[in-house]
């Protein structure tokens, strides 16, 4: 297979992830940000073009294969199209979009212009979660009972302050899309749509902020599980937990860490140490930390999808379902916070 050219759109924190796995896999053509200091020191770093406008990187590299999305949530949707449309592939950072709406026009790009669009959902990867999503396929837990979510993450006031985008309502979009629509992924993976839900959102901690930084949720999935989800950016100092505990018919487990990365119990053992000992730790940023560092299992995935060895992968058809549960949910809340003005925080 000859090598995939790569064109990144960010500089950020993930995407220096990015440049370095696109960079190991195949080649570095361009990067782009807005921001022309940043730019500079990045595209002297990877020794490769720089832009501070999108449109030009994507006119001046006509011979790039595919385009790594890693820019403000807001513009995924607006980035990735406009990469399809120029007969790019797009490898595009979660969440996908803010909006159902923009996440099927992002779907209908990619089949009308013959393009694979593919999502980064890199929790998918963590051994832990592979073998737990086998034993639901195939039904080795028996009927579930019930479930429950955690998420007890800090983004500490920095986080926000150093950013022009975060917290906001028309970029960031709220911190289900941003910090944990990975969990809310693998509850559509594991169980389905919901079929209803409803609870609270709070701003607790960060009042310069637009969005929540707190929720509490109960919800039914369509095929009759019950659970809960409690999700929080003001764990103190550091990360604390991701979690999720199902209670079945035939086990009782809960995969938890700070990263759905640790067995914290099960009974009976369904889940060798030897598969969930094999874990990467997480990706570390400026003064915080991230999910378990799997990228660069997504981009073997990505090689072998484009070489044609691998049909299935996260598509746009199905990472639009974790951004319509994430508005689901958005819609059903209240507010339960006085210095968190507004009740439609995402759309």
């Amino acid at each position: 297979m000859k090598k995939v050219k790569f064109l990144l759109a960010g500089c950020g924190n993930i995407g220096k992830r990015h440049a370095l796995l696109a960079a190991e896999k195949g080649v570095l053509l361009a990067v782009c940000d807005t921001e022309e200091k940043k730019l500079k020191q990045f595209s002297s770093e990877h020794e490769c073009y720089g832009y501070t406008s999108f449109a030009e990187m994507l006119r001046q590299h006509p011979e790039a294969d595919v385009t790594v999305i890693a820019t403000p949530n807001g513009l995924h949707a607006e980035h990735s199209i406009a990469s399809l449309k120029a007969g790019l592939h797009v490898l595009c950072e979660k969440p996908m979009a803010l909006q159902v709406s923009d996440a099927k026009k992002m779907i209908a790009a990619a089949k009308k212009y013959n393009k694979h669009l593919m999502v980064v959902k890199q929790n998918r990867f963590n051994p832990s979660i592979v073998a737990l999503q086998k034993l639901v396929e195939k039904n080795k837990l028996g009927k579930i009972y019930s479930l429950q979510l955690n998420c007890f993450w800090n983004r500490p006031a920095t986080y926000y302050r150093h950013s022009d985008w975060r917290g906001t309502k028309g970029q960031d979009g709220g911190i289900l899309f941003t910090q944990f629509s990975h969990f809310i992924d693998l509850l559509y993976w594991f169980f389905g749509d919901l079929k209803k839900c409803e609870g609270q959102l709070y701003n607790l901690a960060h009042p310069e902020i637009e969005i929540e930084d707190t929720g509490v949720f109960t919800f039914l999935t369509k095929s009759g599980i019950p659970g809960t989800m409690h999700f929080s950016n003001n764990a103190y100092h550091k990360n604390y937990e991701g979690s999720i505990t199902i209670l079945a018919e035939k086990a009782t487990l809960k995969i938890g860490g700070a990263y759905l990365n640790q067995i914290e119990y099960q009974e009976p053992v369904v889940i060798s140490q030897s598969t969930y000992g094999k874990t990467n730790p997480p990706n570390q940023y400026n003064g915080y930390a991230g999910s378990m560092n799997n990228h660069d299992l997504v981009y073997e995935e990505l090689m072998s999808v484009l070489s044609g060895k691998k049909k299935e992968y996260t598509s746009g058809e199905e990472a639009i379902h974790s951004i319509r549960m994430i508005e689901q949910m958005y819609r059903a809340a209240t507010v339960g916070a006085k210095n968190f003005s507004t009740d439609t925080p995402t759309t």
